[in-house]
C-alpha cells in the first residue's frame, strides 16, 4: 500500500502552512525570550532553554527542506518557496538556493560520488565534508557582522549561548539522524533509496529530528511533509 501524492497535496495545503507558521513564530518567541533574559550558567533551565532553541532550529531546517520538496505549500509555489528561503536564512544565513540544488543532487544520485550529503567513513571527517558543502564566506560573514550588531543591545554570553550554540548543535543533530545513521555503510541493490529507518517510535522519531529518522519513507516518498512519515512508516516494513 502506497501514500498517493494527490491525497498528500490534498491535506497538506494548510496544514503545512500551520506548521511552518507555528515552528517559525515559536523559534522567534522563545529566542526573543532567552535573549531578554539573564544568563544564569548555575540554573538548570538555561541548559534546557539550549536544547529547546537546538530542537526549534532544528524545526527551522525541516520546514525549509520542505520546502525545497514543494510540501509546505503545495498550491503556491512562491509562497511554498519564500518560507523556505525564511527558514534557511534565519538558520545562520543558509543559502535557500544551494541548499535546494543540492538536496536535489542527494536524492537524485545517493550514496553515489556526486551525493554532496554522503561520504562514508569517520563520523566528524563526514561532518566536516557534509558542512564544507555548505558554508560559504559569505554566511560567515553574515553571522559575524550580525552578531556585531546585536551585541550593541544584548549580551554577548546570551547570543553565543542562545542564538550561536544551538545552530551549531542543531547540525549534528541534523547530520547525526538524517543523513549519517541512516546512510552510513553498505545498503542492498535492490533498495533505491540507499537508505535506512529508525525503529518504529514516533515519540523518539519527533524528539530526535522531527520523524527525519524515517529516512528510507522520505526518501521512498519525498512528497511528503516531515508530520506525514510516521503515516508512512506504519505503512512500510521495519528497515
Amino acid at each position: 500500500m502506497t501514500i498517493s501524492q494527490k491525497h498528500v497535496n490534498k491535506v497538506n495545503n494548510f496544514t503545512g502552512l500551520f506548521w511552518a507558521s507555528a515552528l517559525l513564530t515559536l523559534w522567534l518567541v522563545h529566542l526573543g525570550y532567552v535573549l531578554a533574559h539573564p544568563m544564569d550558567f548555575q540554573s538548570p533551565w538555561t541548559y534546557v532553554h539550549v536544547l529547546i532553541q537546538t530542537h526549534l532550529y532544528t524545526g527551522l531546517f525541516i520546514t525549509s527542506h520542505d520546502a525545497i520538496h514543494g510540501v509546505v505549500s503545495p498550491g503556491n509555489s512562491k509562497l511554498n518557496h519564500g518560507i523556505g528561503w525564511v527558514c534557511a536564512t534565519l538558520f545562520a544565513f543558509n543559502n535557500y538556493a544551494v541548499l535546494r540544488k543540492k538536496h536535489h543532487w542527494h536524492h537524485d544520485f545517493v550514496n553515489t560520488e556526486q551525493d554532496p550529503d554522503v561520504h562514508q567513513g569517520n563520523f566528524f571527517v563526514w561532518w566536516f565534508k557534509f558542512m564544507w558543502q555548505y558554508v560559504t564566506w559569505q554566511q560567515v560573514l553574515a553571522m559575524a557582522i550580525t552578531y556585531n550588531v546585536l551585541k550593541i543591545w544584548l549580551p554577548m554570553e546570551n547570543l553565543i549561548v542562545y542564538w550561536e550554540v544551538p545552530a551549531i548543535l542543531s547540525t549534528l543533530q541534523l547530520f547525526f539522524f538524517g543523513t549519517y545513521l541512516p546512510h552510513r555503510g553498505e545498503h542492498a541493490p535492490e533498495n533505491k533509496t540507499q537508505s535506512r529507518s529508525q525503529k518504529r517510535n514516533h515519540v523518539w522519531a519527533f524528539i530526535s529530528c522531527y520523524f527525519f529518522g524515517y529516512h528510507y519513507e522520505h526518501h521512498a516518498h519525498p512528497y511528503l511533509a516531515w508530520w506525514k512519515l510516521p503515516e508512512a512508516k506504519d505503512y512500510v516494513p521495519e528497515r
